[in-house]
């Protein structure tokens, strides 16, 4: 245990074993080995050496450190009348205590002090966040060095007033008391609180003018007051002149190539780290699983295992969320099984995280129960399992767990209409919104961004003002993906006018908000007016168009007949924007072509396809000949859209509109046989209105509306008054 200090022989040598034994206390009372402690205490009682000053103090600070009543009362009984170094310690463990009352007696009752006693006053009173009794002493300290000017200006940074600290450092300056590097450490953390640049360059000034700018702690932290400013160039050139660095320095820079998303230059900096740590190894993990790269993330935790360093919290969490974004299930229970094994499924964040990993995994039963076992939950956990339940379609189980949540938070909310939203709950979506307005709670942008995209959804205009007028309110109409989310809402809604308006008052444009409103007017029968606008988009922007942007502007091609223009477009998709086409933009092509009187180019165009074309493709087809009298070609187009039902059963539903619209009912009944012998059911026509504020749905051949028996006798009523007109 002290094996070490027998080796010393107390007799020739006592300083040296005095020393060593007061070096043993001090690790004990770090580590907190209270009983090794007391075992080295009784060795020193039986050798008559409990009672050397240097001795006493420490086994003092141990036992106050511990909190031993007794034993700090028979250390106290060692010291003759007033010692100044045990006032100091008492003082000390009142304060860590809370006992400032108490502290402050001692302070007052003393008949001397020196600069310790001062100083350890005013920054126990800090720490306790009690700054106006600190400032108090502060203002009376007689001792006015480095030091207490240092206590208080950090101890007021801590306490979130660095203005205040600010103030204090000027007049330190004034005072003609030079700052150490622990002063700087501190006056540079209140620049970074404040977001003051220019301040922060100045004091940058004095770091180099009073020859600290080699030093590790300062530059640090003027690495890091740059980085939070986001000034990047800054940071790093402080970074490569820094001629020594630690952990913090390298994990301080690898923070801000994250920071500018660049994760290759962070990888790269991280290899390059002399020396790694358990909070560097799940600073990295956790930044790669945060910046949607959860394979990069794994990567790092096999290899983190590898050179055997111990995941702590944060990191198991981390490895556990990517393993969820990967649907990694297998793996997730290895992991699950390994916290187990160590005690730590019971963590509240690594239980949320598993609770996460089973739910994305599809297994929500495993996932309450994980949920279920953990005996402390927070608000993080009852949303992971409310959003689990949501994502698989488990809408009641959902709408239990969400009422049974202690304390909501918007994100609990948020789980619930995205699950409305994700099982095509539209109406329901915008209740649980006005619930949520209704509770106090206040939207965020991913709120509003649900309820404009259910709203657009149900075409409800009325609805899509309401929730504009909202956005307005809580002031994220400037915000790029509001107006995107307002756009598209406006664009599906029919109002191309209210979508054009917030297109062009948007300061800055993305390619999402291109796509919308390049869509929203082809959509809306505006093709012109979209070609212009993408026209404009390639000479105005750096922005390339997307797939979803060249398949409108295909659809605006084939709406206004301008098919030699659209199948230039659809030529330079490859060679020029460097785009793969999918089914839909041959489908589009096709459709293009047809609806000219171009069939027989069509049929070719689909022949000539690299894949075997959907459904759609042949239906586009089909459609033109109706519209041109092409028979032949229509029993060619018909059998095809036969061969592709078989492998896509949808298209048979295609196939009996087609036969429908052409008045060939023998065939429609022989499709919709087909239909019922092979299990294919065709979803029912839906159509809507809006009145007072409210969607009323109606489905095809089913009567489930409240007032369907009431609506069915007056159109009943309508019926019989009509007939009787006319007889």
């Amino acid at each position: 245990m002290f094996s070490t200090l027998f080796s010393i022989n107390s007799r020739r040598n006592l300083k040296a074993f005095i020393r060593k034994s007061v070096n043993l206390l001090e690790n004990y009372t770090k580590q907190k080995l209270i009983n090794h402690g007391n075992a080295l205490h009784c060795h020193l009682i039986k050798m008559g050496l409990s009672s050397q000053k240097y001795v006493a103090v420490k086994l003092l600070i141990m036992y106050l450190d511990s909190r031993k009543s007794f034993e700090i009362d028979q250390m106290l009984k060692e010291f003759n009348g007033f010692n100044l170094v045990v006032q100091n310690c008492l003082i000390n463990a009142n304060l860590e205590r809370g006992n400032v009352t108490d502290a402050c007696q001692l302070f007052d009752e003393m008949p001397e002090r020196n600069e310790v006693s001062w100083t350890a006053l005013i920054s126990g009173l800090l720490k306790q966040g009690n700054v106006d009794k600190a400032m108090f002493y502060f203002e009376r300290n007689p001792f006015s060095n480095v030091f207490s000017w240092t206590a208080a200006i950090s101890g007021l940074v801590q306490n979130k007033l660095s203005f205040q600290a600010m103030r204090l450092y000027k007049d330190m300056l004034r005072s003609r008391v030079l700052p150490n590097d622990i002063t700087f450490t501190s006056v540079v953390r209140a620049c970074v609180d404040l977001g003051d640049l220019g301040l922060g360059r100045s004091v940058l000034g004095l770091v180099v003018k009073f020859g600290f700018e080699d030093n590790l702690c300062v530059s640090n932290s003027m690495v890091t007051f740059f980085l939070r400013l986001g000034e990047y160039d800054s940071a790093k050139k402080i970074f490569d002149r820094m001629e020594e660095k630690d952990v913090v320095s390298w994990t301080t820079i690898l923070d801000m190539y994250f920071e500018m998303g660049d994760l290759r230059e962070a990888r790269r900096i991280f290899d390059e780290m002399p020396e790694r740590n358990e909070v560097t190894w799940s600073a990295i993990i956790s930044r790669f699983s945060q910046s949607g790269d959860a394979e990069e993330a794994v990567i790092l935790f096999r290899q983190m295992i590898q050179h055997q360093f111990k995941p702590n919290v944060s990191c198991y969490s981390s490895v556990i969320s990517a393993l969820a974004n990967l649907e990694a299930l297998e793996a997730g229970k290895n992991i699950h099984a390994h916290a187990l094994k160590i005690g730590m499924e019971m963590n509240v964040f690594i239980g949320s995280s598993l609770v996460d990993l089973y739910c994305k995994c599809g297994n929500t039963k495993d996932g309450r129960l994980v949920f279920d076992s953990l005996p402390e939950k927070n608000v993080v956990c009852w949303n992971s399992m409310v959003s689990g339940y949501s994502l698989n379609g488990q809408l009641a189980e959902a709408i239990e767990l969400f009422n049974q949540i202690p304390q909501k938070n918007n994100v609990s909310w948020n789980s619930l209409i995205a699950g409305h939203l994700g099982n095509k709950n539209f109406a329901e979506a915008f209740e649980v919104f006005n619930e949520m307005i209704l509770s106090g709670e206040q939207p965020n942008k991913s709120t509003f961004s649900s309820v404009l995209s259910a709203s657009a959804n149900l075409a409800s205009l009325e609805k899509g003002k309401y929730v504009h007028a909202k956005v307005f309110k809580f002031r994220f109409h400037h915000d790029i993906f509001m107006g995107t989310a307002l756009v598209d809402m406006y664009a599906k809604s029919g109002s191309i006018e209210s979508s054009r308006k917030i297109f062009n008052r948007m300061p800055t444009k993305n390619e999402v908000v291109w796509t919308a409103m390049i869509q929203g007017l082809a959509e809306n029968g505006f093709a012109e007016e979209s070609l212009r606008l993408f026209e404009q988009m390639e000479l105005t922007s750096s922005i390339p168009p997307n797939e979803l942007i060249l398949l409108s502007v295909l659809f605006a091609c084939s709406h206004c007949g301008l098919v030699d223009k659209g199948l230039h477009y659809f030529n330079s998709m490859e060679k020029v924007y460097g785009i793969k086409p999918n089914e839909r933009h041959y489908t589009t092509v096709v459709d293009m072509l047809a609806r000219s009187g171009r069939l027989s180019e069509a049929e070719k165009f689909i022949e000539s396809l690299p894949n075997e074309p959907e459904a759609n493709t042949w239906a586009a087809l089909l459609s033109g000949c109706k519209i041109y009298g092409e028979e032949r070609l229509a029993e060619r187009a018909a059998e095809k859209l036969s061969v592709a039902a078989e492998k896509k059963p949808g298209g048979y539903v295609l196939l009996s509109n087609i036969y429908a619209s052409g008045g060939r009912w023998i065939d429609v009944m022989n499709t919709r046989n087909l239909m019922n012998q092979k299990g294919v059911k065709k979803s029912g026509g839906c159509s809507w209105i809006e009145m007072r504020n409210q969607v009323h749905m109606f489905y095809s051949q089913v009567e489930i509306h409240t007032f369907s028996k009431d609506m069915y006798w007056v159109l009943q009523l309508l019926n019989g008054e009509i007939q009787s007109y006319f007889t």
